[in-house]
Parts: C-alpha cells; sequence; structure tokens
C-alpha cells in the first residue's frame, strides 16, 4: 500500500455552481440517514422507488445464501462455482439495484435491521436482525452495533448538508451551528461502535464471522475469484464486506476536505462501487460542492475555524478507537488462534487482512494520519 503521501485525487472544483443538496434526492433519510427506512415495513409506507425495498430485501437473502454456500463450515476448500439457480438471479437482483452480486455493508447493516417495538428506544436489546448468519449472538451484535453507528450518524449526515448550504450562503453563523452538530454527532458515533467491546467475542468475529464476510477478491483462500454459473465463463472477483462501503464516513471527509494518500484513496473510491448507487452519487456531489477549508480560511471567522478542527479531531479520535477495535478483533484474535492452532494454515483464513482485503491496520492508520493532517493553521 502506498502511504508515502502522493495524492491520487484531483483539486476540488471550487467555481462549479453547485444546487442546495437534499437528502430526499439521494434515498437519504432524514430520521434513519444512510440506513433503509424501517426494512420490513409494508411497501405501501416506502418513500422510495417502487419495488425498491423488495428487492433490496431479496439481495440481502440471496447474499446470505452465496456467502453460506461459499464458506461452508466445516469445508476446507471452498467451491470454484456458484450454481447457475442461485448466480442469475442473485445477479439479476444485483444488476437492478447497481451492486455487485455479493454481500456487501449495504445487506450486511443497512437493510439488516428492524425494531422489537417500533415505539421502543435505539438500543441493542430492541433491535434484531433479519437475517441470522453464522456467529451467533456476536454475529447478531456486530450487524446492531453498526446499525447504532449509522443512526448515531444521521445528526452529522444533515448537519454537512446544512453547512455545504451555509458555504454557498456565506452565512457563518449557520455553518457554525452545522460545524458543532457534526462534532457532536462524530462523538456519538464512538460511543455506539464502543459497545463493540460489551457484545461481540473476538474469538467468534475472528474465526467465524471475519470468514462469513470475506469475499473474493485479495483473498489467499480464492485467488481466482468465483465463476457466476450462467452469467460469465470467467471467474469474476469482488471485494467482502467492509466498513470501508459505509457512506459515513466518506461523506464526512468529503466535506471536511480531508485527502487520503494514493493507495487509500484508490480503495475507498473502489469501495463506492459498493454502496447504494444514490449514496455514491451523494459523495460525490460532495466533493464537487465549494471547499469548506478555503472559506473557512479566507472568511477570517475564528469560530469556524475552531470548529471545524474539533470536528477534525472527532473524527481523528473515533478512527484510533476504530485502529483499536481492529486491534483487539482482527490482530489480537489472529494471535490467539495461531498459538491455539485454531487457525490452522488453511485457505479460508485471512490472517490479519481486513475483510475487504486491505492489510487492515497499515491502511487505518494511514487514513487517521491523513485525518490529524487536516487540521487548519490560519497562518498556513
Amino acid at each position: 500500500m502506498d502511504t508515502s503521501g502522493e495524492n491520487m485525487e484531483p483539486q476540488r472544483q471550487t467555481l462549479k455552481p453547485v444546487m442546495p443538496l437534499s437528502l430526499g434526492r439521494y434515498h437519504i433519510s432524514e430520521e434513519y440517514g444512510f440506513l433503509l427506512q424501517n426494512p420490513l415495513m409494508p411497501l405501501l409506507d416506502c418513500r422510495f422507488l417502487k419495488g425498491h425495498r423488495e428487492q433490496r430485501l431479496a439481495h440481502l437473502v440471496l447474499a446470505a445464501i452465496t456467502m453460506g454456500f461459499v464458506w461452508q463450515e466445516g469445508e476446507t476448500q471452498p467451491p470454484k462455482v456458484l450454481p447457475r439457480t442461485l448466480a442469475i438471479p442473485f445477479v439479476e437482483v444485483s444488476r437492478k439495484l447497481g451492486l455487485p452480486p455479493i454481500l456487501v455493508h449495504s445487506d450486511l447493516v443497512l437493510t439488516n435491521w428492524t425494531k422489537r417495538n417500533p415505539e421502543g428506544p435505539w438500543e441493542i436489546s430492541n433491535l434484531e436482525t433479519i437475517i441470522s448468519f453464522p456467529g451467533g449472538e456476536s454475529l447478531q451484535a456486530f450487524v446492531l452495533v453498526t446499525v447504532l453507528v449509522e443512526k448515531a450518524a444521521v445528526p452529522g449526515i444533515k448537519a454537512l448538508v446544512r453547512g455545504v448550504e451555509a458555504v454557498l450562503q456565506h452565512n457563518q453563523d449557520t455553518l457554525l451551528q452545522a460545524l458543532q452538530q457534526l462534532r457532536l454527532s462524530i462523538q456519538d458515533m464512538a460511543k455506539a461502535l464502543a459497545q463493540m467491546h460489551d457484545y461481540v467475542d473476538p474469538d467468534i468475529f475472528y474465526t467465524v464471522i471475519r470468514i462469513f464476510v470475506s469475499g473474493w477478491k485479495d483473498n489467499p483462500a480464492m485467488p481466482e475469484g468465483l465463476v457466476y454459473e450462467g452469467v460469465a465463463m470467467e471467474p469474476l472477483r469482488y471485494s467482502g464486506g467492509s466498513a470501508a462501503q459505509s457512506s459515513v464516513l466518506q461523506a464526512f471527509d468529503e466535506f471536511l476536505g480531508i485527502r487520503h494518500c494514493k493507495g487509500s484513496v484508490g480503495f475507498l473510491h473502489r469501495m463506492r462501487d459498493y454502496m447504494p448507487p444514490s449514496h455514491k452519487a451523494f459523495l460525490e456531489d460532495l466533493h464537487s460542492a465549494p471547499s469548506l477549508r478555503d472559506y473557512i480560511l479566507t472568511s477570517g471567522a475564528g469560530c469556524c475555524l475552531m470548529a471545524y478542527n474539533q470536528c477534525v479531531e472527532a473524527l481523528a479520535q473515533l478512527r484510533s478507537y476504530h485502529i483499536n477495535v481492529v486491534a483487539r478483533y482482527i490482530i489480537s484474535a489472529a494471535s490467539r488462534a495461531r498459538s491455539k492452532m485454531l487457525s490452522h494454515p488453511s485457505p479460508h483464513a485471512l490472517e490479519d487482512r481486513g475483510t475487504g482485503g486491505t492489510e487492515v491496520l497499515s491502511f487505518l492508520k494511514s487514513v487517521r494520519e491523513k485525518t490529524v493532517e487536516a487540521i487548519l493553521h490560519p497562518n498556513a
């Protein structure tokens, strides 16, 4: 991975006229953010395009069956061919949704949740998954804690939309309020993520969950990929589920103008192809918006500069915490598995790689480093 500091992103285009962003245009909920709003609610009550909810649920079910078929428990070698009876409908639904035919963050988290009591609180005890996967309670908790992180991000998503509008209108008061709300939202995300330690067993995550959500790209278990019978003659390669497939942090990066190293950018942008197309479009339009950093530096708004830096610091702290989580659930768990011979040389083992196929710690540290470097200095 290239962490030399060379950037791949083009300079932000500040002269391009930008219409005010509207969350509804991108199928983002004012209440639920990127989460699919009430996945099991009848379609009549859905705000999305006709059939969209059922297609999302179908993709979740087909993805779950596919992952179960590929990573069959007790099998030492994953299959090389996905049968046409599964491959053809899965690819058809995937094409309609603009998603790849593999389990993605949108399936595992955004679609895979419901409230036990619709009027009850947003707490893990009042949530459950729609589809159960190997890993039992730890897997369910892994999904639901991530759901709570996505929910905690909602005020921040709305804040950055207000922030873009404030920059367009040169409204420093509104921008200050938006930045303050974004910081609080990022801090709430960190609090939600902390629940991972309470509910998810690291050894179960490493030996069961991590394998189940892994893909067939950059995976030594399946170096050639997987043949989708009846779809393509050659094997296809897709990355496994990854936190980088969540649109939240990429949206915050775009709004705050945080630029990552070439290798990190390449992976993050590739993960956008694993997001619902409307969410990817949201990120692209955020990138085209006028530069928040330039506006703060040229407007002389010292209070906004301080609030901006607090947002960046909160984001860096969240990423530091994420590194600690990964160290516990992958690096330390891998060491224990090797010492206990739980992870003998097996084609299913990714060792210290993330489920998306990255060298996870070096990637996350690079991302955090570039976040810290984004702190503004008024005389710079």
